[in-house]
Protein backbone atom coordinates (compact mmCIF):
# COMPACT_ATOMS: atom_id res chain seq x y z
CA UNK A 1 0.00 0.00 0.00
CA UNK A 2 0.93 3.32 -1.06
CA UNK A 3 2.79 5.66 1.86
CA UNK A 4 1.66 9.33 1.90
CA UNK A 5 3.88 11.79 1.30
CA UNK A 6 5.34 12.88 4.39
CA UNK A 7 6.25 17.16 5.26
CA UNK A 8 9.34 15.84 7.38
CA UNK A 9 11.09 12.86 8.41
CA UNK A 10 9.75 14.08 12.15
CA UNK A 11 6.32 12.94 11.13
CA UNK A 12 7.49 8.88 10.67
CA UNK A 13 7.45 8.66 14.01
CA UNK A 14 5.09 6.43 15.49
CA UNK A 15 2.85 3.90 14.68
CA UNK A 16 5.64 1.12 14.20
CA UNK A 17 4.06 -2.15 13.55
CA UNK A 18 3.75 -5.10 15.59
CA UNK A 19 5.16 -8.47 14.24
CA UNK A 20 4.54 -11.73 15.41
CA UNK A 21 7.82 -13.93 16.21
CA UNK A 22 6.58 -17.78 15.38
CA UNK A 23 10.44 -19.14 15.69
CA UNK A 24 10.90 -17.91 18.99
CA UNK A 25 7.24 -18.48 20.38
CA UNK A 26 6.79 -21.57 19.00
CA UNK A 27 6.78 -23.08 22.45
CA UNK A 28 4.30 -20.47 23.89
CA UNK A 29 0.86 -21.37 23.64
CA UNK A 30 -0.35 -17.46 23.05
CA UNK A 31 1.21 -15.25 20.20
CA UNK A 32 4.07 -13.57 21.23
CA UNK A 33 4.51 -9.97 19.40
CA UNK A 34 7.20 -7.13 18.95
CA UNK A 35 6.36 -3.42 18.58
CA UNK A 36 9.41 -3.42 15.75
CA UNK A 37 10.53 0.41 17.41
CA UNK A 38 14.15 -0.26 15.17
CA UNK A 39 12.01 1.61 11.99
CA UNK A 40 11.46 4.50 13.61
CA UNK A 41 13.81 6.76 11.12
CA UNK A 42 16.47 7.38 14.04
CA UNK A 43 16.42 3.92 14.75
CA UNK A 44 14.67 3.43 18.35
CA UNK A 45 11.96 3.97 20.43
CA UNK A 46 14.06 7.10 21.62
CA UNK A 47 12.42 9.21 18.43
CA UNK A 48 8.80 9.17 20.41
CA UNK A 49 10.16 10.86 23.56
CA UNK A 50 12.61 13.37 22.23
CA UNK A 51 10.18 15.15 19.55
CA UNK A 52 7.62 15.26 23.03
CA UNK A 53 9.67 16.95 25.26
CA UNK A 54 11.29 19.33 22.40
CA UNK A 55 7.55 20.28 21.05
CA UNK A 56 6.68 20.64 24.36
CA UNK A 57 9.72 22.79 25.09
CA UNK A 58 8.90 24.75 22.39
CA UNK A 59 5.54 25.61 23.30
CA UNK A 60 6.01 26.21 26.47
CA UNK A 61 8.42 28.79 25.73
CA UNK A 62 11.65 26.83 26.91
CA UNK A 63 13.40 26.43 23.93
CA UNK A 64 13.68 28.85 21.07
CA UNK A 65 14.95 29.32 17.71
CA UNK A 66 18.65 28.73 17.17
CA UNK A 67 18.88 27.50 20.64
CA UNK A 68 21.01 24.80 21.86
CA UNK A 69 20.16 21.54 23.20
CA UNK A 70 21.94 19.94 25.94
CA UNK A 71 21.59 15.95 27.11
CA UNK A 72 22.97 12.86 28.44
CA UNK A 73 23.16 9.99 26.54
CA UNK A 74 23.64 6.31 25.79
CA UNK A 75 23.21 6.87 21.89
CA UNK A 76 19.52 6.31 21.03
CA UNK A 77 17.69 9.48 22.72
CA UNK A 78 20.68 11.61 21.02
CA UNK A 79 19.86 10.18 17.40
CA UNK A 80 16.23 11.21 18.55
CA UNK A 81 17.52 14.37 19.52
CA UNK A 82 19.73 15.47 17.05
CA UNK A 83 17.56 14.37 14.21
CA UNK A 84 14.73 17.03 15.81
CA UNK A 85 17.83 19.48 16.35
CA UNK A 86 18.78 18.69 12.46
CA UNK A 87 15.60 19.42 11.09
CA UNK A 88 14.85 22.47 13.33
CA UNK A 89 18.04 24.13 13.16
CA UNK A 90 19.37 23.67 16.70
CA UNK A 91 22.55 23.12 17.69
CA UNK A 92 22.70 19.96 20.14
CA UNK A 93 25.60 18.85 22.64
CA UNK A 94 25.21 15.13 24.07
CA UNK A 95 27.27 13.98 27.19
CA UNK A 96 28.03 10.55 26.26
CA UNK A 97 30.01 6.87 28.38
CA UNK A 98 32.94 5.81 26.82
CA UNK A 99 31.54 2.00 26.80
CA UNK A 100 29.25 2.80 23.97
CA UNK A 101 29.87 2.29 20.27
CA UNK A 102 31.92 4.33 17.86
CA UNK A 103 29.25 3.63 15.59
CA UNK A 104 26.62 5.81 18.18
CA UNK A 105 29.16 8.61 18.26
CA UNK A 106 30.21 8.90 14.68
CA UNK A 107 25.90 8.73 13.99
CA UNK A 108 25.73 11.77 16.31
CA UNK A 109 28.50 13.61 14.82
CA UNK A 110 27.00 13.08 11.50
CA UNK A 111 23.32 14.57 12.18
CA UNK A 112 26.41 18.09 13.02
CA UNK A 113 25.97 17.25 16.68
CA UNK A 114 28.72 17.73 19.08
CA UNK A 115 30.06 14.87 21.17
CA UNK A 116 31.41 14.91 24.74
CA UNK A 117 32.86 11.41 26.10
CA UNK A 118 32.85 10.70 29.68
CA UNK A 119 33.80 7.84 31.92
CA UNK A 120 31.86 4.92 32.74
CA UNK A 121 32.78 3.43 35.88
CA UNK A 122 32.22 6.63 37.89
CA UNK A 123 29.25 7.35 40.15
CA UNK A 124 26.02 9.30 38.96
CA UNK A 125 26.57 11.85 41.45
CA UNK A 126 30.38 11.96 40.02
CA UNK A 127 31.06 15.49 38.48
CA UNK A 128 32.65 13.43 35.82
CA UNK A 129 29.73 11.22 34.98
CA UNK A 130 27.90 11.95 31.57
CA UNK A 131 24.79 13.14 33.73
CA UNK A 132 26.91 16.08 35.73
CA UNK A 133 28.66 16.90 32.79
CA UNK A 134 25.46 17.77 30.70
CA UNK A 135 23.96 19.60 33.52
CA UNK A 136 27.54 21.56 33.70
CA UNK A 137 27.59 22.01 29.68
CA UNK A 138 24.24 23.12 30.41
CA UNK A 139 24.63 25.80 32.96
CA UNK A 140 27.39 26.72 31.10
CA UNK A 141 25.86 27.74 27.93
CA UNK A 142 23.44 30.25 27.23
CA UNK A 143 20.12 29.75 25.63
CA UNK A 144 20.22 26.41 26.39
CA UNK A 145 17.42 23.54 26.91
CA UNK A 146 18.59 20.03 28.23
CA UNK A 147 15.80 17.59 27.83
CA UNK A 148 16.62 15.49 31.71
CA UNK A 149 15.27 12.69 30.26
CA UNK A 150 16.07 10.30 33.26
CA UNK A 151 13.82 12.44 35.71
CA UNK A 152 11.26 14.21 33.28
CA UNK A 153 7.59 12.81 33.61
CA UNK A 154 7.07 13.90 30.14
CA UNK A 155 9.36 11.22 29.47
CA UNK A 156 6.80 9.04 30.26
CA UNK A 157 3.71 11.01 29.05
CA UNK A 158 5.83 10.57 25.48
CA UNK A 159 4.61 7.04 25.44
CA UNK A 160 1.26 6.91 27.45
CA UNK A 161 0.41 9.22 24.89
CA UNK A 162 1.58 7.20 21.76
CA UNK A 163 3.14 4.06 22.46
CA UNK A 164 0.79 3.02 25.18
CA UNK A 165 -2.50 3.68 22.67
CA UNK A 166 -0.53 1.89 19.43
CA UNK A 167 -0.05 -1.40 21.54
CA UNK A 168 -3.69 -1.31 23.02
CA UNK A 169 -5.14 -1.06 19.12
CA UNK A 170 -2.83 -2.96 17.52
CA UNK A 171 -3.63 -5.81 19.40
CA UNK A 172 -7.17 -4.63 19.32
CA UNK A 173 -6.80 -4.38 23.33
CA UNK A 174 -6.43 -8.58 23.61
CA UNK A 175 -3.03 -7.99 25.31
CA UNK A 176 -1.97 -9.77 28.14
CA UNK A 177 1.58 -9.04 29.52
CA UNK A 178 3.49 -6.39 28.44
CA UNK A 179 7.16 -6.48 28.13
CA UNK A 180 10.04 -4.46 27.72
CA UNK A 181 14.07 -3.77 28.83
CA UNK A 182 14.40 -0.43 31.25
CA UNK A 183 16.60 2.11 30.87
CA UNK A 184 15.51 5.83 31.91
CA UNK A 185 12.10 3.55 31.85
CA UNK A 186 9.53 5.95 30.28
CA UNK A 187 8.59 3.63 27.72
CA UNK A 188 7.92 0.71 29.98
CA UNK A 189 6.03 3.37 32.34
CA UNK A 190 3.85 5.59 29.68
CA UNK A 191 2.87 2.67 27.44
CA UNK A 192 2.00 0.01 30.89
CA UNK A 193 0.41 3.15 32.55
CA UNK A 194 -1.69 3.50 29.21
CA UNK A 195 -2.42 -0.12 29.15
CA UNK A 196 -3.37 -0.63 32.80
CA UNK A 197 -6.03 2.45 32.35
CA UNK A 198 -7.46 0.13 29.66
CA UNK A 199 -7.67 -3.37 31.66
CA UNK A 200 -5.66 -3.40 34.95
CA UNK A 201 -5.28 -7.17 34.56
CA UNK A 202 -2.40 -6.80 31.83
CA UNK A 203 0.71 -7.82 33.50
CA UNK A 204 3.88 -5.55 33.19
CA UNK A 205 7.34 -7.14 33.53
CA UNK A 206 10.63 -5.08 33.31
CA UNK A 207 13.45 -6.28 32.20
CA UNK A 208 17.05 -5.20 33.76
CA UNK A 209 20.48 -6.01 32.99
CA UNK A 210 23.32 -7.28 36.10
CA UNK A 211 25.01 -4.49 37.15
CA UNK A 212 21.77 -1.92 37.13
CA UNK A 213 19.97 -1.55 40.07
CA UNK A 214 16.38 -1.63 39.50
CA UNK A 215 16.04 -5.62 39.94
CA UNK A 216 16.96 -4.73 43.49
CA UNK A 217 15.48 -1.85 44.57
CA UNK A 218 12.21 -3.41 42.81
CA UNK A 219 12.08 -6.79 44.54
CA UNK A 220 13.44 -5.58 48.08
CA UNK A 221 14.19 -1.65 48.13
CA UNK A 222 17.69 -2.59 48.52
CA UNK A 223 20.05 -0.09 46.74
CA UNK A 224 22.90 -2.11 45.57
CA UNK A 225 26.25 -1.02 44.14
CA UNK A 226 26.10 -0.40 40.81
CA UNK A 227 28.36 -2.44 38.56
CA UNK A 228 29.84 -2.05 34.88
CA UNK A 229 28.19 -4.22 31.67
CA UNK A 230 28.20 -4.44 28.30
CA UNK A 231 24.98 -4.52 27.04
CA UNK A 232 23.75 -0.87 25.67
CA UNK A 233 20.57 1.33 26.55
CA UNK A 234 19.14 -0.44 29.87
CA UNK A 235 19.87 -0.88 32.94
CA UNK A 236 20.81 2.35 35.13
CA UNK A 237 23.18 3.20 38.24
CA UNK A 238 20.32 5.24 40.07
CA UNK A 239 17.00 5.63 40.69
CA UNK A 240 15.26 7.77 37.82
CA UNK A 241 12.15 10.16 37.69
CA UNK A 242 10.74 8.55 34.56
CA UNK A 243 10.72 4.97 36.14
CA UNK A 244 7.68 4.26 37.74
CA UNK A 245 7.38 1.20 39.77
CA UNK A 246 3.59 0.88 40.65
CA UNK A 247 2.78 -0.02 37.44
CA UNK A 248 5.33 -3.14 37.02
CA UNK A 249 4.04 -6.39 38.38
CA UNK A 250 7.39 -8.23 37.55
CA UNK A 251 10.96 -7.40 37.22
CA UNK A 252 13.51 -9.96 35.36
CA UNK A 253 17.24 -9.66 35.45
CA UNK A 254 19.38 -10.46 32.31
CA UNK A 255 22.99 -11.01 31.45
CA UNK A 256 25.52 -9.83 29.17
CA UNK A 257 25.84 -13.51 27.72
CA UNK A 258 21.96 -13.60 27.06
CA UNK A 259 21.61 -10.22 25.83
CA UNK A 260 24.19 -10.99 23.41
CA UNK A 261 23.84 -14.39 22.44
CA UNK A 262 20.04 -13.94 22.07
Amino acid sequence: MPTKRLNSVLEAIGWTPMIPLHRVAASLAMPLLAKVEFLNPGGSVKDRMALHILNKAEKDGKLKPGGVIVENTSGNTGVGVAMVSAVRGYKAIFTMPDKMSTEKVNLLKAYGAKVVVTATNVPADSPDSYYETAKRIARETPGSFMLNQYHNEDNILAHYYSTGPEIWEQTEGKIDCLIAGIGTGGTLSGSARFLKEKNPRIQVVAVDPEGSIFYDWFKSKTMVEPKVYKVEGIGEDMITGAMDFSVVDDMVRINDRESFYY
